[in-house]
C-alpha cells in the first residue's frame, strides 16, 4: 500500500470539460487530504467515436469503462466522471467514495429560445431524453444528431435552429453567455445525476476512501443515489428516454416511446430533507415500476 503521502492519481477523459471538472477534484482533494493529486489522461471509445450516435454504441457506459479500467488494473487511484455518464449498477470492485455539490442541473438551448424557434426548425442534439421532451413539448421541430466536445457542439449549431446542453457543462468552461435559454426543470426533467461529478476509487482503497469522503457532499449524494435507484430499477441508460431529478423533497420522472410519439411522468414526494434515505430509495424504485406500467 502506498504511503498516505504519496501522489492520488486521478483518471480523467482528455476533453476541456473532463479536465475542468477534474482539475477542480483534485485541487479539493489536496487541500482536504495534504496529499498531491496527479492527473492521469484516458481516451474512452466514447471519445474515439464520434461519428455513430451515442446510443447505438453503448449509451453512458462509452465514457466511463476506460477510466474505470485504469483504476482497477492500478494505473489510477481514482476515477472521475459526470455522474450522469455512469451506469446505473456500480461497477464491480469500485465504490463511488465522493458525489461532489451539484452545479445547475438543468438543460439549455444555445441559438435560440424555445419560442423563438420557427415551426420546422432544427434541433441538434445526441440524447434521446432531451429529443423526446422537446417533441413533446414543439412536435413540429426536427432533431439532427450532435457529437463531440463542447467546443465542436457550440460550432454547429444549426442554422435558425438551436443545440441542447447541459448547463452545467458551460459553467464549468465559463461559456454561459453562450446560452440562449434556460429550459425549466418542471418540464424538461433532467438526466440522472446531471450536473454532478462523481469520484470512484477501488472498493478496498481504505486510504483513498478516507481522502474521497473529505470532498464528499451529503445533501447531493442523497438526491443522486435516489435518481439513480429510480433508474437502476428500470434497468436502462441513456439508450432509452429517461430522466430522474431530485429537486428539495420531490423526485420529478420522466419515461417515453419516442417510437409511439408517447411519454409518461410523475412527481413523488419524499421525506423532508433526505430524512428518511431507505424510504426515498424506494419510492424511487416504486415510481419506475409506475412508469413502465403506464407506458405499458
Amino acid at each position: 500500500m502506498p504511503p498516505e503521502s504519496s501522489p492520488l492519481r486521478l483518471a480523467t477523459r482528455g476533453s476541456r470539460q473532463a479536465l475542468g471538472q477534474a482539475n477542480v477534484v483534485a485541487e479539493a482533494v489536496s487541500a482536504a487530504s495534504g496529499r498531491p493529486v496527479q492527473l492521469v489522461l484516458i481516451e474512452t471509445s466514447g471519445d474515439a467515436r464520434q461519428d455513430v450516435p451515442l446510443h447505438s454504441i453503448g449509451g453512458q457506459g462509452v465514457f466511463v469503462k476506460e477510466v474505470q479500467r485504469a483504476v482497477l488494473d492500478g494505473r489510477a487511484d481514482l476515477a472521475v466522471h459526470s455522474a450522469k455518464d455512469l451506469m446505473s449498477e456500480p461497477a464491480a470492485g469500485l465504490t463511488i467514495g465522493a458525489y461532489t455539490e451539484r452545479r445547475s442541473p438543468n438543460d439549455v438551448l444555445v441559438g435560440s429560445t424555445l419560442d423563438g424557434l420557427e415551426a420546422g426548425a432544427t434541433v441538434a442534439s445526441g440524447s434521446v431524453r432531451r429529443r423526446a421532451q422537446l417533441a413533446a413539448v414543439r412536435p413540429d421541430l426536427c432533431f439532427v444528431e450532435l457529437r463531440g466536445n463542447i467546443d465542436t457542439r457550440l460550432s454547429k449549431i444549426p442554422d435558425g435552429g438551436a443545440i441542447v446542453m447541459a448547463r452545467a457543462a458551460l459553467e464549468i468552461l465559463d461559456l454561459t453567455d453562450r446560452i440562449d435559454e434556460n429550459l425549466p426543470i418542471d418540464r424538461f426533467v433532467p438526466a440522472v445525476g446531471q450536473g454532478c461529478v462523481a469520484v470512484e476509487c477501488r472498493s478496498d482503497d481504505t486510504a483513498t476512501l478516507d481522502a474521497l469522503a473529505t470532498v464528499d457532499d451529503a445533501p447531493t449524494r442523497h438526491r443522486v443515489e435516489v435518481e439513480r435507484a429510480f433508474l437502476a430499477e428500470l434497468g436502462s441508460g441513456c439508450s432509452l428516454p429517461v430522466a430522474g431529478h431530485v429537486d428539495g423533497d420531490e423526485l420529478r420522472v420522466f419515461l417515453a416511446a419516442p417510437e409511439e410519439g408517447r411519454s409518461v411522468s410523475e412527481v413523488v414526494a419524499l421525506s423532508a430533507a433526505g430524512s428518511d434515505h431507505g424510504a426515498d430509495l424506494a419510492a424511487a424504485r416504486s415510481a419506475a415500476h409506475r412508469l413502465q406500467e403506464r407506458l405499458g
